[in-house]
């Protein structure tokens, strides 16, 4: 214990003499994103590949987004937690890809010191908002199934609406409590971040200071918006298979299990990613690889939740035909 209040002690020394010294330093008021190439050809085709996925990623969720606000039959907790991740999705592609599309094509790739506290700052309350999002997914999937007759009672609009409401909130508090360690330290050059985005381990690299303390509480922040979400779906999932094995329809099992495959799905498209990247010893830090995995949480999540989530389910489906005009007939509850 006395160790660690040295080491805690240590860093807060360190940090305070760099305020002290700070007049007599030249302290970065601007960052440069590298990105994934200097070449012009290739920035012109990752130009090109990294438009459309955004544009399919927009419109993807938009349109479920729109599905459920007019169809009165989606109006249920089970989309309205679905039309909350994909706004979440879009308002998360849309921090850190204009900007990126903008640095493929410009000259200059530069971001203010304000502009990439805020950007760390959105991204991360969106990431962590939707990780906490799949928790309260996987809980309304465990009312849906073990107790189907209680559904509507336990899962009101007033719940559902606190539960999102909550899942905003922390997600900001957290996101500000991390970037703010990370943007108060000191950086006085260099200041080129390996990276399309201003993400924090990418950002925290470059200070010019001892970095163990924000390492810590960087993996105590993992740990809430990692590790705990995976296990508490984890034991939702534990309690959802055992009800589904009661079932003694074959039929109804099928049916049960496929209610759960999508969302699951995308759990594993999101957390896979981020576990590597927040969970890993920052003596494993990768820049390149580390920009490649970022892309699949970052872009691909939002890009395939909607491909997800749409192309089993009835009701999707049948919304899609009856905005378009072709009817729709009745509702099939489910996927």
């Amino acid at each position: 214990m006395c160790q660690i209040t040295h080491r805690i002690m240590d860093s807060l020394t360190g940090s305070t003499m760099w305020m002290i010294l700070g007049q007599n330093q030249s302290w970065v008021s601007e960052f440069i994103l590298v990105g994934f190439s200097s070449d012009p050809t290739t920035n012109n085709i990752l130009f090109i590949v990294f438009l459309l996925m955004y544009l399919s990623s927009v419109l993807g969720n938009g349109l479920i987004t729109m599905l459920v606000c007019l169809d009165t039959q989606l109006h249920t907790p089970m989309y309205f937690f679905l039309c909350t991740l994909s706004l979440l999705d879009m308002s998360y592609v849309t921090t850190t890809m204009p900007q990126m599309l903008v640095h493929l094509l410009a000259h200059s790739q530069t971001i203010s010191f304000a502009g990439c506290w805020l950007q760390m700052f959105v991204f991360g309350a969106l990431g962590i908002a939707e990780s906490i999002l799949f928790i309260v997914m996987a809980y309304d999937r465990y009312v849906a199934i073990c107790y189907p007759l209680h559904y509507t009672v336990i899962l009101n609009w007033g719940l559902c609406i606190q539960l999102v409401f909550r899942t905003c909130v922390c997600g900001f508090f957290l996101s500000l409590l991390h970037t703010s360690f990370t943007m108060s330290l000191p950086y006085c050059g260099p200041n080129r971040v390996n990276h399309y985005f201003c993400e924090g381990p990418s950002v925290r690299s470059l200070a010019c200071m001892d970095t163990h303390l924000i390492e810590m509480v960087d993996l105590v922040l993992s740990v809430f918006v990692v590790l705990i979400p995976m296990s508490l779906i984890v034991a939702s999932y534990i309690h959802i298979v055992k009800a589904i094995l009661k079932i003694k329809s074959t039929q109804g099992r099928c049916k049960a299990f496929s209610t759960c495959a999508s969302h699951l799905t995308v759990v594993i498209l999101f957390y896979a990613p981020a576990t590597y990247i927040y969970t890993r010893p920052n003596s494993s830090y990768s820049p390149e690889r580390d920009k490649q995995v970022s892309l699949f949480y970052n872009i691909f999540t939002a890009l395939l939740n909607p491909v997800v989530y749409s192309l089993k389910n009835k009701d999707i489906k049948r919304a899609l035909l009856k905005v378009m005009g072709h009817g729709g007939g009745a509702s099939e509850p489910g996927f």
